[in-house]
């Protein structure tokens, strides 16, 4: 299992929320393709961009990205606020290793299944869980879909995997909810990759040891918590 670092951009700038709540920034940087290279020069082998922007209605934060994807030297994948198949195909000719799809897939599967078939192998579907329901809309909303549901229909789609992000945990520095994300990892019928939680890399451990097949870290990292990657003191930017 590969741990990844987030870049999660809101009003254009690296930021770590805690819970996923605008105004909750513990950490702020102000240029993206310098904080994903600082990451990448510390050993992390793959990027995880987030467009917290574009998740809120905001303006995108897609060109920024794109160049990160072309220029970085690492695999990336892209989320927040991914909508049309446009938007797919930027990213996907920039070189985008796998694109995120959360809100529109959930809300709307006949659209996640045509866009399975067109970018086969490239789409990722975003579930962020809370209190054991579906949140979209950057975490604004509950949808009445049941998860079991939702497997059901992806399960014969060409998707690259599926990101479990535990919105109960996230950002908070307790470590994972093994409980939720193992049964999680249990029914989905595609690789997992687990967000939310993930302090310790003995938590990264455990995770693995549940089949996931990599987790993606934020605040832990930022802070210096959790050293995944050969560098000896906490990064500061």
């Amino acid at each position: 299992m590969i741990v990844i670092p987030a870049v999660d951009v809101l009003d254009h700038k690296v930021v770590q929320l805690v819970g996923g709540v605008p105004g909750s920034q513990q950490v702020v940087l102000p240029d993206i393709s310098e904080t994903a290279a600082k990451w990448v020069s510390l050993g992390a082998p793959y990027l995880h961009l987030v467009d917290l922007d574009a998740a809120f209605g905001k303006e995108d934060n897609s060109d920024a990205f794109c160049k990160v994807i072309k220029e970085c030297g690492v695999p990336c994948e892209v989320g927040g606020g991914i909508r049309s198949e446009t938007q797919i195909r930027k990213y996907v000719d920039a070189g985008v290793d796998r694109v995120i799809v959360g809100t529109k897939a959930v809300k709307e599967p006949e659209w996640l299944a045509e866009m399975a078939m067109k970018f086969p192998g490239k789409l990722v579907l975003g579930l962020d869980m809370k209190g054991g329901k579906i949140s979209i809309k950057g975490w604004q909303e509950e949808v009445n879909t049941s998860l079991s549901s939702v497997f059901e229909q992806i399960s014969k789609l060409p998707l690259a995997g599926v990101l479990n992000t535990n919105i109960d945990v996230e950002g908070q520095g307790k470590g994972v909810d093994v409980e939720a994300n193992t049964r999680f990892i249990d029914a989905c019928p595609h690789d997992v990759i687990v967000s939310g939680g993930v302090t310790t890399e003995d938590d990264s451990k455990v995770m693995s040891e549940a089949g996931a097949v990599a987790a993606v870290v934020g605040m832990a990292i930022y802070k210096g918590v959790m050293k995944p990657w050969e560098w000896d003191t906490p990064w500061e930017a």
